[in-house]
């Protein structure tokens, strides 16, 4: 059965000034799988992720070329909100960044901003998103409490609720386990192979184990470019390009 795809880029280019970070990026994702990238520091794969969900827009003298297509739509067209596309692409950054605020605000932030106002749909939200991010047993007795006051990997939980209570297509995850230690780390993968039945996700990984682990397609950057693009398992066993091989065997990077 051929899979469909949540998102297409075509012959995308990204400038900051003078300085190209992508060069002619073409690949498509498939829904309700989890793609990671890979490559090593300042490749473009970080800057991939904010061409998805337009924070390239928040960035001076930033130039996208090429298109991005979300379930068909040019998310670069004049008539697009960037403010409801990223509703629909939702972003976890590398470090937890929870609101200086309870728990349960943090959650209803985005529903709330996106015009849901009724206090009983959204303690469903707030409910069922801490639930989707396994965070619902540890903080349903005190959701009134800072979300300050939690660890570092619920931290990160709670920050995948909050992007998922604005029910994204589409999750970008920026190296979402490079700040936590390996305990925080395992369950925030569980809990990202538990996404993928109801959300497409995409992995920023400098851990390649990770990427084995959890992924099932991933794509190699190297100085902007996608240099391959595959079946994680093929990737790792038999990457077709010697640039690939060298970074997955240690040899550079």
């Amino acid at each position: 059965m051929e899979t469909e795809t949540c998102v297409q880029t075509s012959a995308l280019n990204l400038y900051y000034s003078d300085f190209q970070a992508l060069r002619s990026v073409s690949l498509a994702i498939p829904r309700k799988h989890i793609t990671a990238l890979i490559g090593p520091s300042g490749c473009g794969k970080s800057s991939f992720l904010k061409v998805l969900n337009r924070m390239t827009d928040l960035i001076d003298h930033c130039r996208v070329e090429g298109q991005v297509l979300l379930a068909d739509e040019d998310i670069y067209a004049a008539a697009v909100d960037p403010i409801m596309l990223r509703k629909r692409v939702g972003m976890v950054f590398q470090k937890p960044n929870p609101f200086p605020m309870s728990i349960y605000d943090n959650i209803a932030y985005g529903p709330r901003l996106h015009g849901q106002k009724g206090k009983h749909q959204l303690d469903e939200i707030v409910e069922k998103s801490l639930a989707a991010a396994a965070l619902w047993e540890e903080t349903k007795d005190r959701l009134k409490k800072s979300a300050l006051s939690l660890s570092g990997g619920q931290q990160q939980r709670l920050s995948i609720a909050r992007a998922l209570a604005v029910e994204p297509e589409l999750l970008l995850m920026d190296e979402p386990t490079s700040a936590l230690d390996p305990i925080s780390t395992g369950k925030i993968e569980e809990l990202v192979f538990e996404l993928k039945r109801s959300y497409t996700i995409i992995i920023v990984t400098h851990n390649m184990q990770q990427a084995v682990r959890i992924s099932d397609m991933t794509g190699f950057f190297l100085l902007g470019e996608l240099v391959e693009f595959a079946n994680t398992n093929n990737m790792f066993t038999a990457p077709q390009d010697k640039r690939t091989e060298d970074y997955i065997t240690g040899r550079f990077g």
